[in-house]
């Protein structure tokens, strides 16, 4: 059996589309391992939506990746809810996008346990995040994250994906991801896409309020971050007693990694060039900056916040809407699927 081509994967198309470029394909996940931070926000979900015309998106709640640690089984049923009606209340758009939870979808488990057994130890030896995550407690912690990396090929391979959206702390796992199908591809025949990883120049790392040397994340402490539902005197408050330093002058100095943080949070959500906002706060102190971005963060969550009460108040129609959203890649997965079982002589 030949490999399929690229044109040979899609449906026949109609005169108009036809006449239409294709789009490249996006595949982007996100663990719902707590309530999404301002970082996953900027980093990536304001892009996923303002792309959706551009690219063939398909978007993953990746529960499956959530439980390579500890998790309380209804913490993670809730926050897999909590973060699908997110970004549902993003932006994200059932008729322009895919939405669906990873677990609903057997195929990536399926398609991860056969790309674990064409994947060398020492590539997974060398992944940067498992040594940071597993720490001094590497004996111990589950043979799942050791392997995270694979399921997250998986993912991405099942769907022929173009690109995939990173932080750069992730662009080691999409080159694994194409190392391992450059191998599958050597060994089997052509059936994987290898996909590219892109990586934002604005906002692609957002840094902890009060560490801006580590990255802002859910699993640090509440003043570290601000999650999507924060309302706005937590905002306020958390943005008023961010860190930054001695200096009064307010300027894009990557050596002073709290007011950088701050501004690239501002650039961000505002749209101004660095040139911009360093002439409107020009003379002006810390307290009048903290308080404009306040405004911005504020201004930029409300709509967000207005969305998510009105879906998480119809469980059901969540419930519909996720469905739809594993019902429609759950072809095309199957399809991967079964031509990978193919290739290595399980059927």
């Amino acid at each position: 059996m030949t490999a399929p081509t690229k044109a040979s994967r899609a449906k026949p198309a109609t005169a108009k589309q036809a006449a239409e470029p294709r789009r490249e394909r996006v595949f982007s996940g996100i663990a719902p391992s707590g309530t999404p931070t301002l970082g996953n926000y900027i980093g990536a979900i304001r892009n996923w939506v303002a792309e959706q015309d551009i690219y063939d998106n398909i978007f993953c709640v990746v529960d499956l990746h959530a439980i390579t640690v500890p998790q309380d089984p209804a913490e993670l049923r809730a926050n897999t809810r909590q973060l699908a009606a997110l970004l549902f209340a993003s932006g994200i758009d059932p008729k322009r996008s895919v939405l669906f939870v990873q677990s609903h979808v057997s195929a990536h488990a399926e398609l991860a346990w056969i790309l674990n057994c064409v994947t060398p130890t020492g590539w997974l030896n060398r992944m940067t995040q498992f040594k940071v995550k597993a720490g001094e407690d590497r004996e111990s912690v589950s043979a799942g994250l050791y392997v995270y990396p694979v399921l997250m090929a998986a993912d991405i391979l099942l769907y022929q994906t173009d690109v995939v959206p990173v932080g750069d702390d992730q662009v080691q796992h999409v080159e694994l991801t194409r190392d391992i199908a450059n191998t599958f591809n050597f060994r089997f025949g052509e059936t994987f896409v290898e996909p590219k990883a892109r990586i934002r120049e604005v906002g692609a790392r957002i840094m902890a309020l009060d560490d801006p040397a580590k990255k802002m994340s859910k699993s640090g402490a509440e003043a570290s971050y601000i999650s999507l539902v924060d309302p706005p005197t937590a905002i306020r408050k958390k943005i008023a007693r961010a860190t930054t330093d001695s200096e009064r002058t307010i300027v894009f100095d990557e050596n002073r990694p709290g007011i950088f943080n701050l501004l690239t949070i501002y650039q961000a959500l505002g749209g101004e060039t660095r040139e911009q906002i360093e002439a409107e706060f020009a003379g002006k102190g810390y307290k009048e900056f903290k308080a404009a971005l306040a405004d911005l963060v504020v201004a930029t969550l409300e709509p967000v916040q207005q969305r998510y009460t009105e879906i998480t108040a119809d469980p059901a129609e969540l419930d519909r809407l996720l469905a739809q959203g594993a019902e429609q890649v759950r072809p095309r997965a199957e399809a991967m699927l079964k031509l990978a079982k193919e290739r290595v002589g399980l059927l």
